[in-house]
C-alpha cells in the first residue's frame, strides 16, 4: 500500500509507504501509480475529487474509487447540490443562494436559519445562527473570504429540527448500498455546544436509524441520487454521504452530501465490516458491487477524537504524543488523522489528531472500551469531549 502524502499512522503502517506528494500534484500521483504498478487508487480527500484528479488518472486507464469532477459537485458546491436534490425529488429543506452580503442578509427575517459557505471548507463552513445577528456576522465572515476567495457565495437554509444521521452508500454507478448508519457529534464543546468542527466523535450504527428508516433512506434519496447522476451523464463510483436529518414525526431530510468517506463516521462503521475493503471498493470501480456480500460484525462501535488545543481555532503543532501502543494494546484501533513520524517519534500534525474507536455488544461497552484507550495517550494541548454517545442509551 502507498500513501499520499501519508501520515505517521501510515509511516509505521507494515507494507505501506508514504510518497511525500501533495494531493493537487495529480501528474506525480500518475507517475506513482505507473512506476509502482498499483492496481488500484483510493482517494480519501474532498478536494483533489473536486480537482477533478479522477478524471485525470482515469485517461491513463488507473482505476480509480471516487467520483468524476461532474460528481464531486455534490459536495463542492452547496448551491449545485441543493439545486440537484430539487432536481431529484429529494427531501431537503427550502434554501436561497446569494452572490451578495447585502442580498442574504435581507432574506433573512427570523431565526434560527443555517447560513453555509458554498464551497469546500473543511467541515467549518455552517453556522447555525441563532439570532439574525449571528446570520448576519456568519455572512460577512463568507464574504470576507474566511474560505478562500472562490468560496463567495452563500446558501441560507431553513432550520431543521431532530437528529442528525449519516448514511454513506457506496455505488458503482449502477447499483447503491448503504452501510451501517452513523451519528456524529460536530460541535467542539460537552453537551454539542461552540463551533462546529469536522467532527469530534461518532458511533455506529445509531438507533436513531433502524432498518425501517434505512430502507426509506434507500427509496427517497440514495435511489433518486443514483438515478439523477445517470440522467446527468455523471459515472458516479464511489461515496455517497448524505447527512440526514429525522425528524421526531420520521420525516428524513438530506442536510448535505459529501462525495468521499466522512470522518469521523468512517472510523465507527469501517470497524464493524466484516467485508474485506479492498475488495468492495474494487467492485466498484469495476461496477460488480451487486455480486459483492456486505458483512457486519455484531455490536456496535463508539469513536472519540483526539484534537489539538484551539481547535477549530488555532494551534500548535509538534507536540509529542506518548500512549498509542498501550492504547492499541487495550483492544481499541487507534486512527491517525494529523500525525507525522520524525525522528522516530509521532508528533502532532493537525487540528484533529487520532481517532480512538472501540467495538463492544453495547454503546455502554464501547464507550467505556473507547474511554479506557483514550487514557492512556497523551500529548501537550490534548483535548477531547468526554461524552461522545451521549444521545444513546446507556444500556445499548
Amino acid at each position: 500500500m502507498f500513501c499520499t502524502p501519508g501520515n505517521g499512522g501510515t509511516a509505521t503502517l507494515k507494507g505501506c509507504e508514504n510518497y511525500p506528494i501533495s494531493v493537487e500534484d495529480f501528474e506525480r500521483i500518475k507517475n506513482l501509480v505507473q512506476n509502482q504498478d498499483i492496481s488500484l487508487v483510493v482517494v480519501g480527500p474532498e478536494l483533489p475529487l473536486a480537482l477533478g484528479i479522477t478524471d485525470y488518472l482515469q485517461q491513463h486507464n488507473i482505476k480509480v474509487f471516487g467520483p468524476n469532477q461532474a460528481g464531486a459537485q455534490l459536495e463542492a458546491s452547496k448551491a449545485w447540490s441543493k439545486a440537484f436534490m430539487e432536481d431529484a425529488g429529494i427531501p431537503t429543506a427550502k434554501a436561497a443562494v446569494f452572490t451578495d452580503a447585502a442580498s442574504a442578509k435581507a432574506y433573512i427575517q427570523t431565526a434560527p436559519i443555517v447560513v453555509k459557505a458554498d464551497g469546500l471548507a473543511a467541515g467549518k463552513g455552517v453556522t447555525v445562527a441563532t439570532t439574525v445577528e449571528m446570520a448576519h456576522e456568519a455572512i460577512d465572515t463568507i464574504f470576507a473570504g474566511e474560505f478562500g476567495q472562490d468560496n463567495l457565495r452563500v446558501v441560507v437554509e431553513d432550520f431543521l429540527t431532530g437528529q442528525e444521521v449519516s448514511v454513506l452508500a457506496l455505488t458503482d454507478g449502477l447499483t447503491i448500498r448503504p452501510l451501517v448508519p452513523a451519528q456524529d457529534h460536530k460541535q467542539v464543546g460537552e453537551g454539542d455546544t461552540g463551533p462546529n468542527t469536522g467532527g469530534m466523535g461518532a458511533y455506529a450504527p445509531t438507533p436513531h436509524l433502524p432498518p425501517e428508516l434505512l430502507s426509506r433512506v434507500q427509496q427517497s434519496v440514495l435511489e433518486p441520487t443514483l438515478a439523477t447522476l445517470r440522467q446527468r451523464g455523471i459515472d458516479y463510483r464511489g461515496v455517497v454521504y448524505a447527512g440526514l436529518m429525522i425528524s421526531p414525526e420520521g420525516e428524513i431530510q438530506v442536510l448535505e452530501f459529501n462525495c468521499r468517506f466522512g470522518d469521523p463516521e468512517t472510523q465507527t462503521v469501517l470497524a464493524l465490516l466484516e467485508t474485506p475493503l479492498e475488495e468492495v471498493l474494487l467492485a466498484c470501480c469495476e461496477q460488480r458491487l451487486e455480486q459483492v456480500s456486505l458483512i457486519w460484525k455484531s455490536g456496535v462501535s463508539v469513536c472519540v477524537v483526539l484534537a489539538s488545543g484551539g481547535y477549530p481555532g488555532s494551534y500548535q503543532k509538534g507536540k509529542v504524543i506518548t500512549g498509542i501502543e498501550d492504547a492499541e494494546a487495550s483492544g481499541a484501533i487507534i486512527f491517525h488523522a494529523g500525525t507525522q513520524l520524525q525522528d522516530g517519534q509521532i508528533l502532532t500534525d493537525g487540528g484533529r489528531v487520532l481517532g480512538v474507536t472501540a467495538v463492544g455488544s453495547t454503546f455502554q461497552e464501547a464507550i467505556t472500551q473507547t474511554y479506557k484507550a483514550v487514557n492512556y495517550i497523551n500529548f501537550e494541548g490534548l483535548y477531547y469531549r468526554r461524552d461522545i454517545g451521549c444521545r444513546v442509551t446507556v444500556d445499548g
